[in-house]
Protein backbone atom coordinates (compact mmCIF):
# COMPACT_ATOMS: atom_id res chain seq x y z
CA UNK A 1 0.00 0.00 0.00
CA UNK A 2 0.87 3.54 -0.32
CA UNK A 3 2.37 5.23 2.91
CA UNK A 4 1.36 8.83 3.47
CA UNK A 5 5.22 10.73 2.74
CA UNK A 6 5.36 8.80 -0.57
CA UNK A 7 3.22 10.12 -3.89
CA UNK A 8 1.11 7.38 -5.52
CA UNK A 9 2.66 6.13 -8.41
CA UNK A 10 1.38 7.25 -11.82
CA UNK A 11 0.49 4.13 -14.00
CA UNK A 12 0.97 4.66 -16.99
CA UNK A 13 -2.07 4.21 -19.67
CA UNK A 14 -0.77 3.37 -22.78
CA UNK A 15 -2.68 2.94 -26.55
CA UNK A 16 -2.28 -0.35 -28.35
CA UNK A 17 -1.69 0.34 -32.41
CA UNK A 18 -4.75 -2.74 -32.72
CA UNK A 19 -7.01 0.35 -31.29
CA UNK A 20 -6.52 1.99 -34.34
CA UNK A 21 -7.47 -0.87 -36.87
CA UNK A 22 -7.70 -0.51 -39.95
CA UNK A 23 -5.47 2.37 -39.88
CA UNK A 24 -1.78 1.57 -39.70
CA UNK A 25 0.96 1.81 -37.22
CA UNK A 26 1.78 5.75 -38.19
CA UNK A 27 -1.52 6.46 -36.61
CA UNK A 28 -0.94 5.39 -33.31
CA UNK A 29 1.32 7.79 -32.32
CA UNK A 30 -0.74 11.02 -33.77
CA UNK A 31 -3.47 9.59 -31.94
CA UNK A 32 -2.04 8.40 -28.77
CA UNK A 33 -0.54 12.04 -28.68
CA UNK A 34 -3.59 14.11 -29.41
CA UNK A 35 -5.56 12.16 -26.93
CA UNK A 36 -3.15 12.45 -23.88
CA UNK A 37 -2.14 8.80 -23.61
CA UNK A 38 1.09 8.34 -21.68
CA UNK A 39 2.55 6.01 -24.48
CA UNK A 40 2.02 3.02 -27.12
CA UNK A 41 1.99 -0.60 -27.62
CA UNK A 42 3.07 -1.37 -31.42
CA UNK A 43 1.80 -4.81 -33.01
CA UNK A 44 4.26 -6.04 -35.26
CA UNK A 45 2.15 -7.37 -38.09
CA UNK A 46 2.51 -7.19 -42.23
CA UNK A 47 2.45 -3.43 -41.98
CA UNK A 48 6.73 -2.45 -42.35
CA UNK A 49 6.59 0.50 -40.18
CA UNK A 50 5.80 -1.78 -37.35
CA UNK A 51 8.91 -3.94 -38.14
CA UNK A 52 11.05 -1.18 -38.72
CA UNK A 53 12.80 0.46 -34.92
CA UNK A 54 13.93 3.61 -37.17
CA UNK A 55 10.66 4.27 -38.19
CA UNK A 56 9.42 4.03 -34.88
CA UNK A 57 11.94 5.37 -33.40
CA UNK A 58 11.16 8.51 -35.99
CA UNK A 59 7.38 8.37 -34.87
CA UNK A 60 7.96 8.57 -30.80
CA UNK A 61 10.14 12.00 -31.42
CA UNK A 62 8.10 13.77 -33.68
CA UNK A 63 5.10 13.00 -31.17
CA UNK A 64 7.17 13.11 -28.25
CA UNK A 65 4.96 9.36 -27.95
CA UNK A 66 7.11 6.83 -25.86
CA UNK A 67 7.24 2.90 -27.12
CA UNK A 68 6.42 1.66 -23.82
CA UNK A 69 5.53 -2.39 -25.18
CA UNK A 70 5.58 -4.35 -28.33
CA UNK A 71 3.37 -7.36 -28.90
CA UNK A 72 5.63 -9.94 -31.11
CA UNK A 73 3.40 -11.39 -34.42
CA UNK A 74 2.51 -14.63 -32.44
CA UNK A 75 -0.98 -14.65 -33.37
CA UNK A 76 -2.61 -16.10 -36.39
CA UNK A 77 -3.04 -13.82 -38.48
CA UNK A 78 1.14 -12.75 -38.49
CA UNK A 79 2.14 -16.36 -38.95
CA UNK A 80 4.42 -14.94 -41.95
CA UNK A 81 5.75 -12.48 -40.05
CA UNK A 82 8.99 -13.08 -39.52
CA UNK A 83 9.19 -16.84 -40.36
CA UNK A 84 9.73 -19.37 -37.27
CA UNK A 85 8.33 -19.05 -33.91
CA UNK A 86 11.78 -18.45 -31.98
CA UNK A 87 12.24 -15.92 -34.51
CA UNK A 88 9.24 -13.95 -33.85
CA UNK A 89 10.08 -13.62 -30.07
CA UNK A 90 14.10 -12.78 -30.69
CA UNK A 91 13.17 -10.42 -33.26
CA UNK A 92 10.55 -8.58 -30.93
CA UNK A 93 12.88 -7.93 -27.89
CA UNK A 94 15.25 -7.00 -29.80
CA UNK A 95 13.11 -4.61 -31.59
CA UNK A 96 11.79 -3.42 -28.19
CA UNK A 97 15.38 -3.13 -26.85
CA UNK A 98 16.24 -0.77 -29.94
CA UNK A 99 13.19 1.31 -29.19
CA UNK A 100 13.77 1.36 -25.56
CA UNK A 101 10.82 -0.61 -24.45
CA UNK A 102 10.20 -2.45 -21.46
CA UNK A 103 7.89 -5.21 -22.06
CA UNK A 104 7.41 -7.39 -25.29
CA UNK A 105 3.88 -9.02 -25.33
CA UNK A 106 3.35 -12.63 -26.06
CA UNK A 107 0.99 -15.43 -26.80
CA UNK A 108 1.09 -19.12 -25.43
CA UNK A 109 2.18 -22.01 -27.99
CA UNK A 110 0.28 -23.68 -30.39
CA UNK A 111 0.05 -27.37 -29.54
CA UNK A 112 1.37 -27.87 -32.55
CA UNK A 113 4.63 -25.64 -32.64
CA UNK A 114 6.81 -28.64 -31.52
CA UNK A 115 10.29 -28.15 -29.51
CA UNK A 116 8.86 -24.35 -29.59
CA UNK A 117 6.09 -25.15 -27.50
CA UNK A 118 7.34 -27.82 -25.10
CA UNK A 119 10.57 -25.55 -24.29
CA UNK A 120 8.57 -21.84 -24.28
CA UNK A 121 8.81 -21.12 -20.86
CA UNK A 122 12.75 -22.19 -20.74
CA UNK A 123 13.37 -20.29 -23.75
CA UNK A 124 11.45 -17.17 -23.35
CA UNK A 125 13.67 -17.25 -20.07
CA UNK A 126 16.88 -17.43 -22.02
CA UNK A 127 15.99 -14.23 -24.37
CA UNK A 128 14.92 -11.86 -21.60
CA UNK A 129 18.46 -12.49 -20.19
CA UNK A 130 20.47 -12.42 -23.42
CA UNK A 131 18.54 -8.95 -24.07
CA UNK A 132 17.47 -7.51 -20.71
CA UNK A 133 13.69 -7.21 -22.24
CA UNK A 134 10.67 -8.40 -20.11
CA UNK A 135 8.72 -10.92 -22.09
CA UNK A 136 5.34 -11.20 -20.98
CA UNK A 137 2.91 -14.15 -21.61
CA UNK A 138 -0.70 -13.50 -22.43
CA UNK A 139 -3.59 -15.00 -20.71
CA UNK A 140 -5.62 -16.59 -23.96
CA UNK A 141 -9.06 -18.50 -23.75
CA UNK A 142 -10.06 -22.55 -24.56
CA UNK A 143 -11.32 -22.44 -28.41
CA UNK A 144 -14.75 -24.56 -27.81
CA UNK A 145 -16.12 -26.48 -31.14
CA UNK A 146 -19.05 -28.78 -31.11
CA UNK A 147 -19.63 -27.88 -27.18
CA UNK A 148 -16.04 -29.07 -26.38
CA UNK A 149 -13.26 -27.56 -25.77
CA UNK A 150 -10.17 -27.66 -28.38
CA UNK A 151 -6.63 -28.32 -27.07
CA UNK A 152 -5.00 -25.61 -29.03
CA UNK A 153 -2.59 -24.21 -26.42
CA UNK A 154 0.57 -25.79 -24.74
CA UNK A 155 1.01 -26.19 -22.17
CA UNK A 156 -2.29 -24.16 -21.43
CA UNK A 157 -3.83 -20.88 -22.24
CA UNK A 158 -4.03 -19.65 -18.75
CA UNK A 159 -0.69 -18.55 -17.63
CA UNK A 160 -1.63 -18.12 -13.81
CA UNK A 161 -0.78 -22.05 -13.56
CA UNK A 162 2.36 -21.68 -15.54
CA UNK A 163 6.63 -21.22 -14.40
CA UNK A 164 6.14 -17.59 -16.39
CA UNK A 165 7.74 -15.17 -14.39
CA UNK A 166 6.04 -12.23 -16.30
CA UNK A 167 2.55 -12.01 -17.14
CA UNK A 168 0.09 -9.75 -19.25
CA UNK A 169 -3.82 -9.59 -18.51
CA UNK A 170 -6.37 -9.47 -21.11
CA UNK A 171 -10.10 -8.59 -19.72
CA UNK A 172 -11.82 -9.64 -23.25
CA UNK A 173 -9.65 -13.33 -23.01
CA UNK A 174 -10.63 -13.85 -19.64
CA UNK A 175 -14.12 -13.02 -20.14
CA UNK A 176 -14.25 -15.76 -22.87
CA UNK A 177 -12.80 -17.86 -20.45
CA UNK A 178 -15.21 -16.98 -17.59
CA UNK A 179 -12.76 -16.14 -15.26
CA UNK A 180 -12.91 -13.50 -12.26
CA UNK A 181 -9.95 -11.00 -13.10
CA UNK A 182 -9.71 -9.21 -9.82
CA UNK A 183 -9.20 -12.48 -8.06
CA UNK A 184 -6.33 -13.24 -10.91
CA UNK A 185 -4.59 -10.38 -10.32
CA UNK A 186 -4.71 -11.38 -6.42
CA UNK A 187 -3.20 -14.28 -7.11
CA UNK A 188 -0.99 -13.47 -10.21
CA UNK A 189 0.78 -10.68 -7.40
CA UNK A 190 3.62 -9.46 -8.86
CA UNK A 191 4.05 -11.48 -11.70
CA UNK A 192 1.63 -9.26 -13.40
CA UNK A 193 3.34 -6.93 -15.50
CA UNK A 194 0.52 -5.59 -18.25
CA UNK A 195 -2.92 -5.22 -18.83
CA UNK A 196 -4.86 -4.86 -22.16
CA UNK A 197 -7.70 -2.45 -20.92
CA UNK A 198 -11.11 -3.74 -22.59
CA UNK A 199 -13.99 -5.89 -21.94
CA UNK A 200 -16.05 -8.79 -23.27
CA UNK A 201 -18.71 -11.32 -22.43
CA UNK A 202 -19.00 -15.07 -22.15
CA UNK A 203 -20.26 -15.59 -25.78
CA UNK A 204 -16.54 -17.05 -27.16
CA UNK A 205 -16.31 -14.30 -29.11
CA UNK A 206 -12.77 -12.11 -28.29
CA UNK A 207 -15.05 -8.65 -28.70
CA UNK A 208 -12.66 -5.96 -27.46
CA UNK A 209 -15.34 -3.77 -25.85
CA UNK A 210 -14.77 -0.62 -23.93
CA UNK A 211 -14.14 -1.26 -19.80
CA UNK A 212 -17.27 -1.29 -18.47
CA UNK A 213 -19.37 -2.30 -21.68
CA UNK A 214 -18.77 -6.45 -20.56
CA UNK A 215 -19.38 -8.67 -17.96
CA UNK A 216 -15.46 -8.89 -16.20
CA UNK A 217 -15.34 -6.80 -12.92
CA UNK A 218 -12.68 -4.10 -14.81
CA UNK A 219 -13.41 -0.76 -13.29
CA UNK A 220 -12.98 -2.99 -9.30
CA UNK A 221 -9.36 -4.81 -10.41
CA UNK A 222 -8.19 -0.97 -11.86
CA UNK A 223 -8.96 0.76 -9.18
CA UNK A 224 -7.02 -2.74 -7.11
CA UNK A 225 -3.96 -2.26 -9.21
CA UNK A 226 -4.08 1.88 -8.40
CA UNK A 227 -4.44 1.18 -4.39
CA UNK A 228 -1.24 -1.40 -4.28
CA UNK A 229 0.66 0.83 -6.28
CA UNK A 230 1.33 -1.56 -9.07
CA UNK A 231 4.40 -1.43 -11.05
CA UNK A 232 2.92 -1.86 -14.60
CA UNK A 233 0.94 -0.04 -17.52
CA UNK A 234 -2.67 -0.43 -18.23
CA UNK A 235 -2.47 -0.47 -22.33
CA UNK A 236 -6.06 0.17 -23.79
CA UNK A 237 -6.55 -2.39 -26.68
CA UNK A 238 -10.54 -2.27 -28.20
CA UNK A 239 -11.78 -2.87 -31.45
CA UNK A 240 -12.88 0.33 -33.24
CA UNK A 241 -12.60 -0.87 -36.19
CA UNK A 242 -16.78 -1.04 -36.75
CA UNK A 243 -16.97 3.20 -36.23
CA UNK A 244 -19.86 4.33 -37.37
CA UNK A 245 -19.47 8.25 -37.70
CA UNK A 246 -16.26 10.62 -37.97
CA UNK A 247 -15.00 11.26 -34.60
CA UNK A 248 -16.34 7.75 -32.87
CA UNK A 249 -12.88 6.30 -32.60
CA UNK A 250 -11.58 9.28 -30.67
CA UNK A 251 -14.39 8.92 -28.61
CA UNK A 252 -14.08 5.60 -27.78
CA UNK A 253 -10.21 5.95 -26.88
CA UNK A 254 -10.74 9.26 -24.85
CA UNK A 255 -13.60 7.30 -22.67
CA UNK A 256 -11.09 4.25 -22.22
CA UNK A 257 -8.46 6.85 -21.38
CA UNK A 258 -10.42 8.53 -18.38
CA UNK A 259 -11.96 5.03 -17.44
CA UNK A 260 -8.25 4.04 -16.88
CA UNK A 261 -7.10 7.18 -14.81
CA UNK A 262 -10.43 7.69 -13.20
CA UNK A 263 -10.49 4.17 -11.25
CA UNK A 264 -6.80 4.44 -11.11
CA UNK A 265 -6.93 6.80 -9.42
CA UNK A 266 -9.67 6.34 -7.21
CA UNK A 267 -7.53 3.14 -6.08
CA UNK A 268 -4.43 5.10 -4.99
CA UNK A 269 -6.75 7.92 -2.77
CA UNK A 270 -8.31 4.94 -0.73
CA UNK A 271 -4.61 3.60 -0.49
CA UNK A 272 -3.73 6.96 1.14
CA UNK A 273 -6.73 7.17 3.11
CA UNK A 274 -6.29 3.63 4.47
CA UNK A 275 -2.78 4.83 5.40
CA UNK A 276 -3.68 7.79 7.08
CA UNK A 277 -6.75 6.48 9.28
CA UNK A 278 -3.70 3.66 10.11
CA UNK A 279 -1.52 6.65 11.70
CA UNK A 280 -4.16 7.84 13.50
CA UNK A 281 -5.87 5.15 14.96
Amino acid sequence: MTSMDQEPRQVPVTLSSSSVFPLGTQDVFATAADLGYDGVEVMVTHNSWSQDAVRLNRLADQHQMPIHSIHAPTLLFTQQVWGSAWNKIAKSAELAREVGAEVVVAHPPFRWQGNYASGFAEGIREIMDATGVMICVENMYPWRAGGREAKMYLPHWDPISQGYEHVIWDFSHAAIAQMDSLDAFAVLGERLKHVHLTDGTANGKDEHLLPGDGDQPVAAAIEYLGEIGWGGAVCVEVGTRKTKYAGEREEMLIYSLEFARNHLAAGAARAVEAAERSTTA
